[in-house]
């Protein structure tokens, strides 16, 4: 059996929560049962999803996300010296809710006091067959930078960023990463944001503002990223998807990947990119030849937002095009985000999802005739 945990046939991570969860989740929060009690439901909920994963032929399996109110805070909430506000939203001009962005401040030294995501990967990991790969799934180091820039980061703990400040996060997701893998973890996939909105020019302005350039900082994100790799387990496979905000079917920025491409497929050393490709706010294919031998990009191809399902050879075309500028050995295909990015969900129903998935899996199988790579 091939062991290497991307697939032809991939996905980001986040599932639909089930009501019965959802119901839970609220019970938790107005003290009606204990967290022990809300494990136990959650765990219910997980041996659902992997089985459903599963019987679609999605063979790279996350626990959903389904033990998470936010895809980014939850994790980094948790590391030492990190402080985050709770989100909230607000109606835009065409009457829809939006995610207003929480402050996500460095108050201390960065440092990992705990496992975070271990145990929620042990009991992932029990519940898969042997044909599948557990996958866990981690918000971007870059997360603690990018929103506030040097304003975001605490100056008596950090006077200057270079090279405490990049060295410490680095280690705190290098100290993660090495406990997963020790724990049988073989493919960790970081969730990032920023450099996604490096490619829309209102947030290179909002850079700019801050004190960065946007010109510079996909390089200095690539050394960022590349000080984990360094750190990281040899055979624990990294990946990176970027995400353009994936909050009820909203997103919050556009652009194609001209202004990152080269730092974000040439300079830094992962194994895989998950890549948005759903609409025209991702641009074309031309970046795609940055990626280095070796290395897969995953195309986001099918949208997680919108229950529309895809016609399956208008999707084989992109692909085609994809392949003009990177071989068709180093491509996959995935939903261009996760389904439930944050515990609200998008606006699709489990139906629209399983139909996602299965055209996922249709697809790779009848280009690659394989879902795996080998």
């Amino acid at each position: 059996m091939n062991t290497y945990p991307i697939f032809r046939a991939d996905h980001v991570g986040s599932f639909l929560r089930p009501q019965f969860l959802l119901d839970a989740r609220a019970q938790f929060a107005n003290q009606q049962i204990n967290i022990e009690q809300l494990r136990e439901i959650e765990n219910k909920a997980i041996i659902d999803i992997v089985k459903f994963q599963e019987q679609v032929g999605i063979r790279s399996i996350t626990d959903g996300e389904f033990r998470r109110t936010y895809f980014h805070l939850d994790f980094l909430q948790q590391l030492g010296g990190v402080t985050t506000d709770a989100p909230a939203t607000v109606i835009d001009n065409n009457g829809k809710e939006k995610l207003l962005p929480p402050n996500i401040r460095v108050t201390g030294k960065v440092k990992h006091v705990k496992d975070i995501q271990l145990a929620d990967f042990k009991y992932l990991n029990s519940q898969i067959t042997p044909s599948s790969v557990a996958k866990v799934t981690i918000p971007s180091p870059t997360m603690l930078h990018f929103r506030g820039g040097r304003n975001g980061i605490d100056k008596q703990a950090y006077p200057v960023l270079e090279p405490d400040f990049y060295n410490d996060v680095a280690q705190a997701y290098a100290q993660e990463l090495i406990a997963l893998h020790q724990a049988g973890c073989r493919h960790v996939q970081m969730d990032d944001t920023n450099l996604a909105y490096l490619c829309d020019e209102k947030m290179r302005e909002a850079a700019r503002k801050r004190g960065d350039d946007p010109n510079l900082l996909p390089f200095k994100y690539a050394e960022f990223i590349n000080k984990v790799v360094n750190l990281k387990p040899k055979d624990l496979v990294l990946t990176i998807h970027l995400c353009r905000g994936n909050f009820k079917s909203t997103f919050a920025a556009s652009g194609h990947y001209g202004p990152v491409a080269e730092a974000l497929l040439s300079e830094m050393n992962l194994d895989g990119y998950f890549l948005e490709y759903d609409d025209d706010r991702s641009g074309g294919f031309e970046p795609l030849k940055y990626l280095p031998k070796g290395k897969i990009a995953i195309l986001g191809l099918i949208s997680s937002k919108f229950p529309q399902l895809e016609n399956q050879n208008d999707i084989k075309r992109r692909i085609d095009q994809a392949a003009k500028y990177a071989s068709i050995d180093q491509l996959a295909l995935s939903p261009q985000c996760g389904f439930s990015s944050t515990v609200h969900g998008n606006n699709v129903t489990l139906s629209d999802q399983k139909a996602k998935l299965q055209l996922t899996v249709e697809i790779a199988q009848s280009v690659w005739g394989s879902t795996e790579i080998h």
